[in-house]
């Protein structure tokens, strides 16, 4: 019997040493892990030579599970397996017609269902049969809190070290569209390979195009530590190049932040570990800016800050503005914050 998996890890580790199931139901927010899985049955199960008559792909829109169904009954040939892949099945519209397979699923199919954007409900009996038979894996939209285990873990796997500073440089610049991510950082690893073996804050700015002194990640610790010299070095950096800074990426990490900060004042302790567990933060040592924005922000200040940052994203999707620029709108804020 298989099991619902919550880690794309295990799954992955499973194909690996060539453990396989009946049923994949790869659904979820997040398609980067599903697309990684979906090639992998894709690439690395069949031989070249097996693909050619054991390898179907279908698309949700374009088939129904009758059609599905009766293609995961057939034989292989020359093969011990089959593999079956469903791409978009997110739009199949008979999904529980595929009942009555998973009574009985055919030990040399290998049926994966790629369902984005959304799952399927895990109550209906379809989903439990899948639980049964296979794997229900459920891809969830990654927070941020997650991105720099996800930059780590990505770069490690692949032999090769980041410093703190330039994973969180990537994960404040891209955010969580974690494909894009992937895509970065396989430029830095090519950049790295047969090297020192470390991505530093140094060749970040050099290949990515993100300033190791001006970006979103040092405006956020110069505002915590009150370094106004520094916020309007920042200010102008992004003013002048505006097109690697958009505003609406600096305010999603202002406000990203201080709403956070506005859940600290409510952590029953207020040490690291209690603002850690009320932030569900990954490591304690994450609570020392929120321990520190607390001695310099009053939960009043931290309100209206808020608010301040709600005005100037408005402003900057041109609601009640006909004239300020963006520059001039982010200029405004950090002068309401700092006073």
């Amino acid at each position: 019997m298989a099991k619902e998996q919550t880690s794309y890890f295990d799954v992955l580790s499973q194909l690996r040493i060539k453990k396989y199931h009946p049923i994949y139901y790869l659904m979820g927010e997040e398609s980067y892990y599903i697309d990684e899985l979906s090639d992998f049955f894709e690439k690395h199960i069949l031989t070249e030579e097996e693909k050619e008559f054991n390898l179907t792909v279908f698309y949700g829109m374009e088939a129904n599970m009758a059609t599905i169904v009766t293609a995961a009954k057939r034989y292989p040939m020359m093969s011990e397996y089959q593999v079956i892949i469903v791409k978009e099945a997110q739009n199949i519209k008979d999904v529980d017609n595929l009942e009555y397979y998973l009574q009985n699923p055919a030990p040399s199919t290998i049926l994966v269902f790629c369902h984005k954007h959304g799952v399927l409900d895990k109550r209906r009996k379809v989903a439990n049969l899948i639980r049964k038979q296979g794997v229900l894996f459920e891809s969830a939209a990654v927070k941020e809190r997650d991105l720099s285990g996800f930059i780590s873990n990505y770069v490690k796997q692949r032999g090769v070290r980041i410093d703190s500073k330039a994973s969180a440089m990537l994960g404040d610049f891209i955010g969580t569209d974690l494909s894009r991510l992937a895509s970065e950082l396989d430029k830095l690893l090519i950049v790295c390979s047969g090297k020192e073996q470390i991505i530093t804050p140094d060749v970040v700015e050099r290949n990515i195009g993100i300033s190791k002194q001006y970006n979103n990640f040092e405006l956020q610790n110069a505002i915590i530590a009150g370094d106004v010299f520094k916020i309007n070095q920042i200010i102008k950096y992004f003013n002048d190049n505006p097109n690697s800074n958009p505003i609406q990426a600096t305010l999603t990490v202002l406000f990203n932040y201080f709403s956070s900060l506005m859940l600290a004042y409510y952590a029953p302790v207020k040490n690291e570990r209690g603002i850690a567990e009320m932030l569900d933060l990954r490591f304690e040592w994450q609570a020392k800016n929120y321990m520190q924005g607390m001695r310099r922000f009053s939960g009043t200040k931290t309100m209206n800050i808020i608010s301040d940052i709600r005005y100037a994203d408005a402003q900057a999707k041109g609601i009640d503005n006909a004239s300020t620029s963006n520059g001039e709108i982010l200029k405004e804020l950090l002068f309401k914050i700092m006073h």
